[in-house]
């Protein structure tokens, strides 16, 4: 799946299904979400529940640095490619996802934008991991820093975490972010 893909999948619904627990799971296979951002899973079961995801028609994109039992090598990488049928990873690390994208894997790069250095920072993180998508958190900030943001990765962006309603959404959404991710359940359902 490349950055177009993705693109397109998101332009359709951009509301992303992030579960961290099997029963999350089962209602996020059920809502209308494309994309299911899993954020659990050990070495063990992640082959398990990324099949349940792909059997749903989903795609699933694994966020690396939360699966038990991987480290932060590029043998991680390698495991999900190899072992997974998963669509792509989410990671916290430039270099996770420069090796991930090497391997052709679709990339999202989570980024915390929690004060001005850090936001002044995440352009040349995206430079350094040439990722496809960044995941921002806390996605409820002003749009106006998430124009910020856009400005200087230039890469698109979604709005994640502490996204709790309808209002969060269409101001995320109208900020100009491709899609949000979210944990709560009722807002996939939206």
């Amino acid at each position: 799946m490349n950055r177009e893909e993705l693109c397109a999948q998101l332009d359709d619904i951009p509301i992303i299904a992030a579960v961290k627990e099997d029963a999350a799971l089962e209602k996020a296979l059920e809502s209308e979400s494309k994309i299911i951002f899993l954020l659990y899973g050990t070495a063990c079961t992640i082959e398990g529940i990324v099949n349940r995801v792909k059997e749903a028609g989903k795609y699933a994109f694994v966020h690396i640095d939360l699966v038990d039992g991987l480290s932060s090598k590029d043998g991680a990488i390698d495991f999900i490619r190899q072992y997974t049928k998963a669509d792509g990873i989410i990671s916290t690390k430039a270099s996770q996802i420069k090796y991930a994208r090497k391997q052709g894997l679709a990339t999202i790069q989570r980024v915390f934008a929690i004060d001005s250095k850090a936001i002044d920072n995440i352009g040349n993180q995206v430079a350094l991991s040439d990722v496809d998508m960044i995941e921002v958190m806390p996605g409820i900030i002003m749009p106006k820093v998430l124009k910020i943001i856009m400005e200087k990765t230039q890469v698109p962006v979604i709005a994640g975490g502490l996204i709790r309603d309808k209002e969060d959404v269409i101001s995320a959404l109208s900020a100009g972010v491709i899609a949000i991710s979210t944990t709560k359940e009722d807002i996939w359902f939206m």
